[in-house]
């Protein structure tokens, strides 16, 4: 299935068991809100979907992963409310990848940022080139990365997660991304990636996959309380992207 308009692209495939959820975007795979709801609803449908046994999360093109949230967007948004239900869709995609019934794969060819480095860390496994450095520069702008930092802190742990926030302007590479347990597995180029890619989702996707499913509960104990959690920090980021602070940043970071 592809969906296709201004606001981004989504491609969803199925083959051998193995789901495929593709975003795309203009401006370096970023996430408006209307992608972030449709990205959401795909990893919803593909939960119960007794043709799936395994999920791969990737992007398009050979440029960056994800940039993360949508700059327009966020200049946009002009209260409360606005800012609240932006920040909400990334709250609702990893709530909707942690409940998700199908352990995720997750493809990562490029840099990440923000918004990218909590898709990334809300996938169970997570496969990237060399190249897919990451950044959390939220604090440069005003903000703070508080909705996917439970997801994002569950992988590499309270110290990187601090280590990555205050030095909002430096990326840390994949090799640091791997160390840290964010990468399960690093390659030096896209080929490399997806032939080992290729070759593990089908290996995972051939076992039992009640046990696949019970696989996944475990690893995810103990975070039922998301659901309010990441919808309260939406509302923390919502307020603090109105401040003057804020909007002056967004403008120098888009010119």
């Amino acid at each position: 299935m592809i969906t296709q308009n201004p606001t981004g692209s989504l491609i969803t495939t199925i083959d051998d068991k193995i789901a495929t959820v593709e975003f795309g975007h203009p401006a370096s795979n970023s996430f408006p809100r209307e992608l972030l709801d449709r990205v959401t609803n795909a990893f919803n449908s593909l939960s119960d979907n007794p043709d799936v046994s395994l999920i791969i999360m990737r992007s398009e093109g050979v440029g960056a992963f994800c940039a993360g949230a949508s700059f327009d967007e966020l200049l946009a948004v002009s209260n409360l409310e606005e800012g609240t239900k932006f920040f909400s869709g990334f709250a609702h995609l990893i709530n909707a990848m942690r409940n998700c019934k199908k352990l995720i794969v997750g493809r990562v060819h490029g840099k990440a940022v923000g918004g990218g480095v909590g898709i990334a860390s809300a996938c169970d496994y997570v496969f990237a080139t060399i190249d897919a450095s990451i950044k959390l520069s939220e604090l440069a702008i005003g903000i703070g990365p508080f909705v996917i930092e439970p997801s994002v802190s569950r992988k590499i742990g309270k110290t990187a997660l601090a280590e990555m926030t205050l030095a909002a302007h430096k990326w840390k590479s994949a090799d640091w991304a791997k160390e840290k347990g964010l990468y399960a597995d690093t390659f030096e180029n896209i080929d490399d990636l997806d032939a080992a890619l290729e070759n593990f989702c089908s290996k995972l996707a051939s076992y039992n996959p009640e046990a696949l499913i019970e696989m996944k509960k475990v690893l995810w104990e103990g975070t039922a309380h998301w659901e309010t959690l990441l919808l309260e920090r939406a509302a923390i980021t919502g307020k603090l992207v109105l401040s003057d602070y804020s909007k002056k940043a967004l403008t120098q970071f888009k010119k």
